[in-house]
């Protein structure tokens, strides 16, 4: 089952790199057209990189995966001796039952949206039809659920790099803070040794209190310990990087959907472009491809750290030495499906220019105008508000304070200041 969920792993990690692979080599081809040494990467292996990206894709999220969860639950039926062979059988059995349902939801789906008898005909081609048609319902989720994690995580990107990174030190004593914490520590410590085995209850409490002021004294000693180089430039800097590749994004976006009202090449299923080390994609060239890349491995970035951070996927979270084997299972799964919707999202919002190859280029509704553009609006419309909401929290939450407003919760903490480091001053006050 680990082997299974590492190669699902890898297979998204291909689905990621794809792009910017494909982006990559078409400005090689156009530097150097001739050169032997490079006659190796052309057209056809792209091509091929394409075919095979989806073909694992299919086998993973329709084959592997569903055999390593049914695989773990499974027991063997009743009356057959116990074993690996038994529950090998039922997890071939209820594969079996699984592909029949989805075979029946994907054809009444496709009578429902597509009465034409020549495309619920087509349906019974598996391998050509029925194969993409199901896998093309299956990243248009992925790209809803990327439309939904991607601009939380875009605002969410500014408070975990904040935790990652030492921030300046204004206006604040770190010794004072430290020699508070401490005496906090050492409370804590006699309180604990003082309590009897038999109030377990309060001793798990306190043990918990305790490891929490271990952790941010442990960060304030790692912020007196940074240079003051670390603390002064690598954090603005970062931050500034990050408003500047989120902004860029948002332009991005803004920009095709212009385009897509006046121009119908700029849809993601338009005429094609010349073929790969024809032209150049990009305005600017290298240095346009270069920035498409970055921008398409930040996105996939922001996505994950949005995935995790919405409240209905915070239970997924992997937890070390304390993740089952089917939360393992499901958060493959989770990752394979948005990495293999990631070159579908960026060429629907005009990340790239770059055209979708293989079964990618084969979904329907990338054909279809009024999806398209609302896909582009909501995008954009989301990310603003988000990035508006996390850098207007501090000021709105002061103007409740300051109205008392506060007091009937009517301002919602974000899970930014919920995952956050304590207050120091409420450790002074509590003091």
């Amino acid at each position: 089952m680990l082997f299974l969920s590492t190669f699902t792993l890898a297979v998204s990690a291909g689905a990621v790199l794809l792009l910017p692979f494909s982006i990559i080599s078409n400005e090689i081809l156009l530097a150097f057209p001739q050169n032997y040494y490079i006659q190796w990467l052309n057209g056809s292996l792209i091509h091929g990189l394409w075919n095979l990206a989806s073909l694992f894709s299919n086998l993973c999220l329709f084959v592997l995966m569903p055999f390593a969860f049914f695989f773990l639950e499974s027991e063997g039926f009743a009356g057959l001796k116990k074993g690996i062979r038994a529950r090998v059988l039922e997890t071939l059995v209820m594969l079996l039952l699984l592909a029949l349902l989805i075979l029946g939801m994907v054809w009444v789906a496709s009578a429902l949206i597509d009465s034409d008898a020549a495309s619920m005909e087509s349906l019974y081609d598996l391998w050509e039809f029925y194969l993409p048609y199901l896998y093309s319902c299956i990243s248009l989720m992925g790209c809803l659920l990327l439309l939904l994690c991607t601009p939380v995580g875009l605002s969410r990107m500014f408070t975990v790099m904040g935790q990652l990174l030492v921030k300046p030190a204004i206006l604040e004593d770190l010794d004072e803070q430290i020699y508070m914490i401490t005496l906090e520590e050492e409370a804590l410590q006699r309180r604990l040794h003082g309590l009897s085995p038999s109030v377990g209850y309060n001793i798990m409490e306190l043990e918990q209190e305790l490891e929490n002021v271990k952790t941010l004294k442990t960060k304030l000693e790692r912020r007196k310990k940074a240079s003051a180089w670390e603390r002064n430039l690598v954090y603005p800097a970062v931050m500034v990087l990050l408003l500047i590749e989120t902004s860029i994004s948002v332009l991005l976006v803004a920009c095709n959907i212009l385009c897509l009202l006046v121009d119908e090449t700029a849809m993601p299923k338009g005429t094609r472009g010349p073929g790969i080390g024809s032209a150049s994609l990009s305005t600017f060239g290298f240095v346009g491809a270069a920035l498409e890349i970055i921008l398409i491995f930040y996105l996939m970035v922001s996505s994950v750290v949005g995935f995790y951070s919405l409240r209905f996927f915070g239970n997924f979270t992997p937890k070390k030495d304390d993740t089952t084997m089917t939360k393992i299972i499901g958060n493959c799964v989770s990752i394979l499906v948005l990495s293999s919707a990631l070159p579908v999202m960026s060429r629907t919002l005009g990340i790239t220019r770059f055209d979708l190859l293989g079964d990618f280029g084969r979904f329907n509704w990338l054909g279809n105008f009024y999806i398209v553009l609302s896909y582009n609006l909501l995008f954009a419309i989301v990310t603003t508000l988000c990035l508006v909401r996390k850098f207007t929290s501090a000021v709105r939450e002061e103007l409740f304070k300051a109205l008392g407003l506060h007091k009937l919760h009517l301002s919602h903490t974000s899970r930014d200041s919920e995952t956050a480091k304590p207050s120091v001053n409420g450790h002074q006050k509590a003091l």
